[in-house]
């Protein structure tokens, strides 16, 4: 016990590691103010590349070959022109026939309405209406007998012409319908003329033609300044690299410090978690030192000091006159001495005060005599009757004594328990010795046991116990000497669970 070394905490100091990381530590990127300087220098570049292609379309126009985009559209729209004047070609053809038919409707047409109009300038009237009128008009003179004969006579007459006009107005209006009908077939036929779709090639053609007369133009005026546009594209091209070289060094610049932050975060993160599982393995040990100094110091009181006690008191309960020989309760000559003083108020133990010692009560249930108190103070009580106390029953089935069931048997017990005491002196020292020896490899054991990081040993499992507890511990084995060297303690309190309410009377 004595050669255990508890590990020194400096090689893994907090503070140097926190000095390492104020002097090492690199400085994290900032992503926002990145991302900002990005996205200017991308727009810059962009603006660039914008005026490098401008530049470059005005030097291959200036300078067309066949595989410039240029040539390669002056080629296209030319084939398509072609394609077009195929086209309108055959409308020409086909539209031949139908001008000589609109021609030859429209002659007839301008004859006819010649010969209408020249026909209706004849007749005063413009319709049958006004005809019918003057004829209705002329027959009320007539009826009213108020004209002269002559007018009378007159007035007939008009009215036979009238009627006459009349019936000849009727031809008119088949003159104008045949005329309505010529205008109706010219109609169509110049219908026929303004096709939609020969009307879409004509304007395909002119648009084409536009464009090709732009092109030439442009590879005029481009041609002019060849020399000073070579001179442009060479000094953006310049630019361009430049501000690409800017993107590229940014952002290499940038992950660059981001690799090197999280390899520094990384690498602190291993060095806690080495330092916290030296901090626990140091915990652990230190634990399980204090828990061994902790069983060696219980297991060097001396032996059956529990029973020792317990029995004298219950002596001097029966015989007041008797002196007991024991001592209070301390480390035996054969104690190990641990390497290092545990100073635990937690560890400490609980010091039993005995049933006797309490002042309290007992209520002794008498026949005939409700309500009667017996104090403990003596074995004797009033009207010759014989009780003891629950402490005391208690006290008698810890070491395995029979109770007295009168007066009489009291010098039974005391001699008894008088032997149980001698044995006990006589076992204590070998016993202390076994104790000892039994702690010291419950000891080695814990030792032996690995560090793990979140299974703690099992001595810890049993909590704290206290200075009661460890006794009893102790003397599970051989309370008793007439007892079997590994019986359980436990049965002290099985002994004692149905004496709690037992009170003897003295047979007469």
């Amino acid at each position: 016990m004595g050669d255990r070394v508890t590990p020194s905490a400096t090689a893994v100091s907090p503070s140097n590691v926190a000095a390492e990381k104020r002097t090492n530590r690199p400085e994290k990127p900032d992503e926002e103010a990145f991302k900002a300087n990005l996205a200017k220098t991308e727009k810059e570049h962009a603006a660039v590349m914008e005026r490098l292609n401008a530049i470059r379309d005005k030097v291959n126009l200036a300078q067309p070959n066949k595989g410039s985009p240029t040539a390669q559209r002056q080629s296209e729209l030319r084939s398509q022109l072609t394609k077009l004047r195929t086209q309108q070609q055959g409308f020409k053809a086909s539209k031949g026939s139908l001008q000589e038919k609109i021609r030859s409707l429209d002659a007839t047409l301008k004859s006819r309405i010649a010969e209408q109009n020249t026909a209706k300038s004849r007749v005063p009237f413009k319709n049958v209406e006004e005809i019918d009128r003057e004829i209705q008009r002329l027959e009320k003179q007539v009826d009213t007998g108020t004209m002269k004969l002559v007018d009378e006579k007159k007035a007939l007459s008009d009215m036979s012409n009238l009627r006459k006009q009349r019936k000849g107005f009727a031809g008119f209006e088949e003159a104008q319908k045949g005329i309505d009908e010529i205008k109706t077939q010219l109609k169509e036929l110049r219908k026929g003329l303004e096709d939609p779709e020969a009307k879409a090639v004509n304007e395909r053609y002119t648009a084409i033609a536009k464009e090709l007369d732009d092109i030439r133009a442009e590879q005029d005026e481009a041609h002019k300044n060849i020399s000073s546009l070579r001179d442009e594209r060479t000094k953006i091209q310049a630019e361009q690299q430049e501000k690409y070289s800017a993107i590229r060094a940014l952002k290499d610049d940038f992950y660059a410090q981001k690799k090197a932050y999280a390899d520094y975060e990384h690498q602190a993160f291993l060095a806690r978690k080495e330092r916290q599982k030296a901090e626990r393995e140091n915990y652990e040990r230190e634990k399980r030192r204090k828990i061994a100094d902790k069983k060696l110091e219980e297991a060097s009181e001396p032996a059956y000091m529990d029973e020792i006690l317990t029995a004298e008191g219950l002596i001097r309960y029966f015989d007041p006159s008797y002196v007991g020989t024991a001592k209070s309760s301390g480390p035996s000559k054969f104690a190990a001495q641990a390497s290092r003083t545990v100073d635990d108020p937690i560890l400490t133990g609980t010091r039993v005060i005995k049933k006797e010692d309490r002042e309290d009560e007992y209520f002794v249930g008498i026949k005939g005599k409700k309500g009667k108190k017996v104090r403990k103070g003596g074995a004797a009580a009033e009207g010759g009757k014989f009780s003891l106390s629950i402490g005391v029953l208690e006290e008698l089935a810890k070491v395995r004594v029979e109770p007295p069931m009168s007066q009489s048997g009291v010098p039974h017990v005391v001699e008894k328990l008088k032997q149980k005491l001698e044995q006990w002196k006589v076992d204590q020292a070998e016993k202390t010795k076994e104790n000892i020896a039994r702690a010291q490899k419950e000891i080695e054991r814990l030792e032996a046991e690995p560090l793990g990081p979140g299974t703690p040993p099992q001595s810890l499992s049993g909590g704290r116990r206290n200075k009661d507890g460890a006794k009893k511990g102790k003397t599970t084995a051989g309370s008793d000497p007439a007892s079997p060297a590994n019986e359980d303690g436990n049965e002290i309190s099985e002994a004692t669970g149905g004496v709690e309410s037992i009170t003897l009377e003295e047979k007469v």
